[in-house]
């Protein structure tokens, strides 16, 4: 058994319907809740919920403090390729997007690696496009092998893989791994995806099953919101963290919500979403769920991130680039999609203790892990 079972017996239509039709009794009924259920969720997703935001960002921040107390992860992304097979309608790396295409060698991640280590980090997110003969997982454990002396954890966001696949890699040192569906609506996610492995719309469905089965310390979960409706595209993320959660307990998850940003040659959001509605998303998820580590990256803008990090946030990225190189190597390199807040790590970690937060560069020590 896997999600692709439990996700088959949702209706897209129905479920959008639910949404929209819950009410200002339903959602003080879900905030007053002691334990809250998918349809509580769809209630703080809802329109409806969008008039009891104060209360909802309240009981977000206390249940946020209670289990993270006021500290924010910081990580940073290493683009290792911008090589792809697929085509992708908002993606500046897609196939038919013609940019000059490069994957780093051993020599230039290195020295990408030195100007990360020389902001602070001690948590890295490794990407690249998805290219199978290019960027594999021979590259991906060689790489790993490379810059392991130096981060204390390794995530990836590259192409799913196969069980087999992930087992090498976490025996490695590979920490995290996430996986984003982009969206839960299979005839929309067909338009976007019109060529690759991606297209695949049940195979990448069910990589986080591969990742739980593999035994991966921490998934990340989300869509691109902008591709569908957020609130439907919302629930079904939380229905298949819910399973996650239920399925393969003794992992860690986390949620990020990227919102579809600028690239060349771009696509518009089918949907927009206003920042009063991510705030509401953010704090639906955290009211939705204790445990789940939240993630806010640089796609959006400064003062909506200096706000947001009061209200559920646990992790944050900084300084980042999005191209193959962009560090040391490439900087002019084309980008896989427009950022937004531009700030250095230290002035993010200075705005964060302006807060009375305290900025964490790393999880845990090597020396705690199980």
């Amino acid at each position: 058994m896997s999600f692709k079972d439990k996700f088959e017996a949702y209706d897209w239509e129905e479920v959008k319907v639910s949404i929209y039709s819950k009410t200002a009794q339903d959602v003080l009924n879900a905030l007053l809740a002691q334990k809250r259920t998918l349809e509580d969720f769809k209630a703080l997703i809802s329109p409806a919920a969008s008039h009891f935001l104060e209360p909802m960002a309240q009981l977000s921040r206390k249940l946020t403090q209670k289990r993270f107390g006021k500290t924010l992860q910081m990580y940073i992304p290493l683009y290792l390729s911008n090589e792809c097979t697929n085509i992708c309608t908002y993606c500046g790396f897609s196939l038919d997007n013609k940019v000059r295409r490069k994957t780093l060698s051993r020599e230039e991640i290195l020295r990408e690696v030195n100007v990360i280590k020389s902001l602070g980090y001690d948590h890295v997110l490794l990407v690249t496009g998805e290219a199978n003969q290019t960027v594999h997982t021979t590259y991906f454990k060689e790489v790993i092998e490379l810059i392991r002396p130096y981060f204390s954890q390794i995530s990836m966001e590259v192409q799913p893989l196969e069980t087999a696949e992930y087992e090498e890699l976490i025996a490695l040192g590979l920490y995290s791994v996430l996986i984003y569906q982009e969206t839960y609506h299979k005839e929309d996610y067909k338009k976007h995806h019109p060529k690759g492995k991606k297209s695949n719309f049940d195979y990448r469905l069910e990589t986080p099953d591969r990742l739980g089965q593999a035994g991966i310390l921490k998934m990340g979960l989300g869509v691109l919101i902008g591709l569908e409706d957020w609130r439907t595209d919302s629930f079904f993320t939380a229905a298949h963290l819910q399973y996650l959660e239920r399925t393969y307990w003794q992992t860690r998850y986390s949620l990020s919500f990227p919102r579809l940003r600028p690239f060349s040659g771009g696509l518009e959001p089918k949907v927009e979403m206003t920042d009063r509605e991510l705030v509401q998303l953010i704090c639906a998820y955290r009211i939705m769920n204790e445990e789940v580590e939240i993630s806010l990256s640089t796609r959006e803008s400064e003062q909506f991130r200096d706000h947001c990090i009061q209200l559920g946030v646990t992790s944050i990225s900084a300084g980042s680039k999005t191209n193959p190189g962009g560090y040391a190597v490439e900087p002019e390199s084309l980008e896989q999609f427009e950022i937004s807040d531009e700030r250095s790590p230290a002035q993010i970690a200075a705005m964060i203790r302006e807060r009375g937060y305290e900025p964490v560069w790393k999880d845990w020590d090597a020396v705690f892990k199980p």
